[in-house]
């Protein structure tokens, strides 16, 4: 195998939400890496997949072995032609696809310690013990960290190496602990009294580093110092004395701690495994699965072959090896003296030939995710074994048996599932009708376990899909079927889909049936996707990336009785769930106070303590610069008394807010550099200058607390500086956005900026700030307030009728100043009150609201909901079926648990669930349809006369009278929601209330058939 050289340039936009998981030097770590995957089956492809989108250095595939049917099941880069061909160097050119700067290159030679020193990381997928030993051994003599991940069926090992030290330099993804500066005393040692009331984070012997101090800056951006607590507000820091005197603001941040930690051989480790477990319960039964897997090895070299599919015979022989291995030894090398679990080795035993999709990815992406821990040194590794089941996911008690017969091989894509589920289950599968909703990153892994799977690939069945966003290129660095030629702004997701689903998708099963739609799903599109649209599916499977979204789809389902397949992604966290009718409790959006929650207008406006504040504060200083002043002014000009027919205060808060663009006008760049300067001046001198006339710094309240102390920072006035880069990169934003904003040329020239500044005399703000607006309207009282908006009223109406361009936000346009003007101004406001600063990747995050996201964490959370649709095309019924799943790649952990079962309420001998309803049949053909007299008299229930709200709204008139009985049912609907009945209408649905005031009590919807 030949060096190959890799270039170690990050691309950011590419990366952009990696970076956020990873953070730049562990990035560059893997930028820098060599890595070698053997084994190409479907777990040696997903592991592929997911460091080629991580972006590592140099990727080298190898298998010496041909494709054959089976690997067809999982393997979602080999096609039918490529059948007896190379499955390393077939699988090539696809991943080079995915990030043409990753190295790649195959190899089907064996693996000599030649071969493998040229690697930073090895992987074996599809290996016999024997070679797992023998590179094993070799990869720990040459300090190449090793991984052994391997599927079998329904279960999944794997098994990590690192060497005798791994350094482990950043542990965790939280961002490093710190507290805000108050005071700093010259002195040996310095005493630092933080400003948090509650107190400081540190330990002794903590190193600490500092950033943004005034007056004692010898200590910014210094190595780390070593910290002593003194109590919980005070620290020594070190010598002091020959420092400058501290004046004001600063951070001190705590340095995260390297760890070091040893792994031991596989030989060594065999006999006496370290496994990762969440309970007693799974340890147990993670030593069983160890022991199925060395006896499975003897089966193999013993008879040359897998066992057969569901054959008893092979399955009996497997668990007579099980009982003759060694007992494996705890942690203290004691031997152990559990018992085998015989029942669950004969499970095993019998679906180990199968190869199936979700548990390659499962495996694969935590796979990934360790070899790019051993690259980066970025999270804890895995300590040293990890072992996964799914052997829920078989026919429950009193479905049909599986059998030998059912479960050979076809010589058929399917094999590998067939082996597994039997060919029964497969045409099962190949017949349903899902509902895919988000065409993200989860969304294209979902329709890749999809197609591998078979949903929806047969008679009858299908898969649609929506989505509305478009595609970006921070996408293409976890979304694998889109390529950077698809990068059409402007054009849908779904859209591409046609295309690119008809060429990847097709490509990993031709017989599957997509249709791609362009639609939001919510309210407005009812008309798409209304009662006849859900009726013909079997499921939806919902990759949404808010609350509000995700609810709408339950209601859906819900309301249609569909199972719903739900999850998300943040960074290295994940979950996964399945809600099935009757059986389980409904999804629900977390209550409100979990939600992130608006900031006080007062906090941005005159009290900002973090970051956040800051940036949210810029975020609207955009808006109402930029956007809102030329949306007003474009309104005015299509409909020019529209501000007549506002109420007065209304009115004026609009006229006030469109002001900074009709009343001086700019006419050139120069008027727009002059505008911004001015601008400068009113936000960080002036108005903080106003500030502090009404709460000067020594202002205490009646009890003798100072005003300006706990979150509460004391700010002071900056005075603009030509020299300040942070100052001319204000004024360029600024400037460029408002000539934009006027349609008139911009400029980028620094220079030239600075040159005219330096000509130009500093200006006094223009700007009224809001207190003087408040004095001013005191001191002229109310009356004032209708001259001041015909006033303004008449400055618009001399607007010489051209209109403005309003700026959209849009954190991802480099070039067109939105970011820069947003980090420019927030880091000045931070700096008026002494907040740390934000460089321009965490002020996207913040102000972009981005959800840090990596391939590795969307595969395994895909990978879970897979197997929760095995069991909902199964029909499973018992609740300890389904599993709800927690993931978190930091250790790994993954918790899974069966879901709630569906709660159920009760008023007086009527039980029900929120899946339930209350259902009345159509007339029959050529029968009147109910009064409501006959409605009232068929529902029979004892509850006091129900009102009938109509169409799932609330109708429930304050001074309700009994309307007239003898009325139709539709009859009643249309006279009391002014509304016809939807062409084609199935059904109406109403929500019964009580007229029992004391109850509260959510009774089931009526369903009402029309037909």
């Amino acid at each position: 195998m030949k060096a190959i050289e890799t270039s170690l340039e990050i691309n950011e936009q590419l990366y952009s939400r990696q970076l956020y998981v990873l953070g730049t030097e562990a990035m560059r770590r893997l930028r820098r890496s060599s890595m070698l995957v053997s084994g190409m089956k479907g777990l040696g492809v997903e592991i592929a997949k997911n460091l080629v989108l991580a972006g590592v250095g140099r990727l080298t595939l190898h298998d010496p072995s041909p494709t054959c049917w089976m690997d067809l099941a999982s393997q979602f880069f080999l096609a039918e032609e490529d059948i007896g061909q190379n499955r390393a160097k077939a699988s090539l050119p696809h991943l080079a696809q995915l990030n043409s700067s990753v190295c790649l290159d195959a190899h089907d030679g064996p693996l000599a310690e030649i071969e493998l020193q040229a690697f930073q990381v090895v992987v074996l997928t599809d290996s016999t013990l024997e070679e797992q030993l023998q590179v094993g051994s070799l990869c720990h003599k040459l300090g190449v960290h090793f991984v052994v991940a391997s599927t079998r069926g329904l279960v999944g090992q794997l098994f990590c190496d690192f060497g005798k030290e791994f350094t482990i330099y950043e542990p965790s993804e939280a961002e490093p602990l710190g507290n805000s500066i108050g005071h700093i005393s010259q002195g040996s040692p310095g005493i630092l009294t933080v400003l948090e009331e509650n107190g400081h984070c540190f330990q002794d012997g903590d190193r600490a580093v500092f950033s943004g101090i005034e007056g004692m800056t010898e200590l910014n951006d210094g190595d780390p110092r070593p910290v002593r607590v003194l109590d919980k507000r005070t620290l020594e820091i070190g010598d002091t004395a020959a420092f400058s005197p501290y004046l004001r603001s600063g951070t001190i941040t705590k340095v995260k701690k390297p760890q070091t930690r040893s792994y031991v051989t596989l030989s060594s480790s065999l006999h006496r495994p370290r496994i990762m477990a969440a309970s007693s319960w799974e340890t147990e039964r993670a030593r069983c699965l160890h022991q199925a897997f060395q006896a499975l090895h003897k089966f193999q070299a013993q008879t040359g072959r897998l066992p057969r599919p569901w054959d008893l015979g092979d399955a009996n022989e497997l668990v007579v090896l099980a009982r003759g291995l060694e007992p494996l030894q705890g942690d203290h090398g004691e031997k152990g003296n559990e018992a085998l679990d015989e029942a669950l080795v004969k499970e095993f035993a019998m679906t180990c030939t199968g190869d199936l999709s979700p548990v390659s990815s499962v495996i694969g992406g935590i796979a990934a995710q360790e070899m790019l821990k051993a690259a980066s040194g970025k999270f804890t590794p895995l300590d040293q074994w990890l072992y996964f089941d799914a052997l829920e996911c078989l026919p429950e008690d009193g479905q049909s048996p599986l059998g030998p017969e059912g479960c050979a091989h076809r010589d058929c894509r399917y094999d590998g599932q067939i082996a597994v589920f039997g060919a029964d289950f497969q045409k099962k599968l190949g017949e349903q009708n899902y509902f895919l909703v988000g065409a993200g990153a989860i969304g294209c892994e979902l329709l890749k376990t999809f197609a591998m799977v078979g949903l929806g690939a047969g008679p009858g069945g299908g898969i649609t899909v929506t989505d509305m966003d478009t595609v970006e290129l921070s996408n293409l660095s976890r979304q694998f079927l889109f390529r950077s030629q698809d990068l059409n702004w402007g054009t849908p997701k779904a859209e591409l889909w046609a295309k690119a689903a008809a060429l990847a998708v097709k490509d990993m099963n031709p017989a599957l049936r997509v249709t791609a739609h362009t639609n939001e799903l919510g309210p407005d599109t009812e008309h798409v996707y209304g009662e006849d649209f859900f009726s013909s599916l079997d499921g939806v499977a919902c990759a949404l990336d808010t609350f509000e979204a995700r609810q709408y789809v339950s209601e859906r389902c819900i309301h249609s009785l569909k199972p719903m397949l739900e999850s998300g992604t943040q960074g290295i966290q994940g979950e996964a769930a399945i809600f099935v009718p009757f059986l389980t409790q409904p999804y629900s959006m977390p209550p409100e106070d979990a939600i992130e929650t608006a900031y006080p207008i007062c906090t941005l406006r005159y009290f900002p303590s973090t970051i956040e504040h800051t940036l949210q504060w810029a975020l609207n200083e955009f808006e109402g610069l930029f956007r809102l002043p030329a949306e007003t002014i474009n309104r005015y000009l299509q409909e020019p008394d529209f501000l007549k027919r506002m109420e007065g205060p209304q009115a004026l808060n609009c006229l006030r807010t469109a002001s900074t663009s009709f009343l001086h006008p700019p006419q050139c760049w120069r008027d727009c550099v002059a505008w911004a300067q001015s601008h400068w001046q009113h936000c960080f001198h002036d108005s903080i200058s106003h500030l502090l006339q009404v709460y000067p710094p020594d202002k205490v309240d009646e009890e003798g607390v100072p005003f300006w102390s706990g979150a509460r920072r004391c700010p002071q006035p900056l005075d603009f500086d030509l020299s300040s880069d942070a100052h001319l990169d204000y004024i360029l934003a600024a400037a460029n956005l408002y000539a934009k904003t006027h349609r008139l040329a911009g400029s980028q020239d620094r220079d030239g900026l600075r040159g005219m500044l330096q000509a130009s005399p500093a200006l006094a703000s223009v700007f009224a700030g809001d207190r003087q607006l408040e004095e001013a309207s005191a001191e002229r009282g109310e009356s004032e307030k209708p001259r001041k908006q015909q006033a303004l009223l008449s400055a618009l109406e001399r607007w010489p009728g051209t209109s403005l361009e309003p700026q959209l936000f849009e954190k991802d346009e480099d070039g067109h100043f939105h970011m820069d003007f947003v980090v420019a101004a927030s880091n000045l406001r931070a700096k008026n009150y002494g907040i740390p600063l934000a460089d321009r990747r965490k002020s996207k995050k913040i102000a972009g609201r981005i959800i840090p996201a990596i391939a590795s964490t969307t595969a395994v959370v895909a990978g879970l909901m897979g197997l929760e649709l095995y069991k909902a095309v199964m029909g499973h019924r018992r609740l300890s079926s389904y599993r709800h799943s927690s993931l978190h790649l930091d250790g790994p952990h993954l918790a899974r648990w069966a879901p709630s079962a569906a709660s159920v309420q009760q008023y007086r001998d009527m039980k029900w669930t929120a899946w339930d309803r209350l259902t009345v049949t159509a007339p029959a053909p050529g029968q009147p349809e109910m009064t409501l007299k006959d409605l009232l008299s068929y529902l029979q229930v004892s509850l006091a006369p129900p009102h009938l709200p109509a169409l799932g709204h609330s109708w429930a008139p304050d001074c309700w009278c009994p309307p007239d009985l003898s009325h139709r049912v539709t009859e009643l609907v249309r006279q009391e929601t002014h509304k016809e009945l939807k062409e084609g209408q199935k059904e109406l649905v109403f929500r019964i209330s009580c007229e029992d005031e004391d109850l509260d009590t959510t009774f089931p919807p009526l369903h009402y058939r029309l037909r």
